[in-house]
């Protein structure tokens, strides 16, 4: 990113589907940071810190000098939508001024984000441009969100889901497969298939759980009560998640590189498509092709 006239404080992250958005770091970090299953902020240079107005104007600007067409944008750092409604509505008038082919604006979002924010705010914001976010509810069920200190319940996320439709603002909601261990696995897909049925998502993604820095801290959560699931495990999870899905139209993906097994569909139409997949994986080993360890990278 250093042909951008943009200054990144390093790493930053966006989801797969804004590979060919302009991605504007309006935040430094993540607000809450306490989920013991995420590694992305915990260097000391990504505390939290939103970016000044003014300086997103002028980096804004510059891009537009150099790059009048972008498009897309996304948001970042892991949660901008904890900004004020204020602040975002300047941040989305600021881009629709300098790019006026502007297309769509996405970022992260934790459904506290969307608590202290009204209907008609979050309404204004997607009249502005702000067209979907990508929320990080992770499971349904109370139990897991509480060994992984997520700082969530199923009743917080499904009401940040129907304000945010409410709104018309499209959510992408982020699910970890394998998240709830041996001992929660079959509550982990039960009660999160549940709150997506009350809340229809317009997008659905999976992904597995993973610690390439290792998981000593999420293990604490669980007080010795985790154990991770091997990929059969995970395989057999996700068939009991899809198969409590009573979804009418939701795009569903779980191609994020974490995954061993890719799956694309829309729910409810391909559903039964996407439970034969993974019957097959799970009783004729070899049939499907597999992400191998090596291409699971990070």
């Amino acid at each position: 990113m250093n042909y951008l006239p943009i200054d990144y404080i390093e790493p930053v992250f966006r989801p797969p589907s804004e590979a060919k958005s302009l991605i504007l770091q309006v935040s430094n970090g993540c607000s809450y940071n306490n989920c013991t299953f995420c590694e992305m902020y915990t260097a000391p240079q990504k505390k939290f810190k939103p970016k000044a107005i003014a300086e997103i104007e002028k980096e804004v600007r510059a891009v537009a000098a150099k790059m009048p067409g972008m498009r897309r944008f996304f948001l970042a750092d892991g949660d901008a939508m904890t900004l004020s409604f204020r602040r975002l509505k300047e941040i989305l008038e600021c881009i629709n001024t300098h790019f006026t082919h502007r297309e769509r604006v996405t970022a992260y979002c934790l459904p506290r984000n969307i608590k202290n924010k009204t209907v008609e705010e979050l309404a204004e914001l997607q009249s502005l441009g702000l067209s979907m976010v990508y929320v990080g509810c992770e499971s349904g069920d109370d139990k897991v969100l509480e060994c992984v200190q997520k700082g969530e319940t199923f009743d917080s996320s499904k009401a940040a889901l129907l304000k945010l439709k409410a709104a018309g603002i499209k959510s992408s909601v982020m699910i970890l497969n394998g998240l709830g261990g041996r001992t929660f696995s079959e509550q982990h897909a039960v009660n999160t298939a549940r709150l997506m049925n009350e809340t229809q998502p317009e997008f659905v993604s999976t992904l597995v759980v993973s610690f390439p820095m290792g998981d000593e801290r999420f293990r604490d959560g669980f007080k010795g009560d985790y154990e991770p699931l091997q990929q059969t495990e995970l395989f057999e999870e996700i068939r009991t998640f899809i198969a409590n899905l009573e979804l009418t139209d939701t795009v569903f993906r779980s191609d994020h590189a974490s995954n061993y097994l890719v799956l694309k569909g829309n729910l409810g139409a391909d559903k039964q498509a996407m439970l034969d997949k993974i019957d097959l994986a799970l009783n004729k080993p070899g049939a499907i092709p597999l992400r191998q360890e090596w291409q699971r990278g990070l």
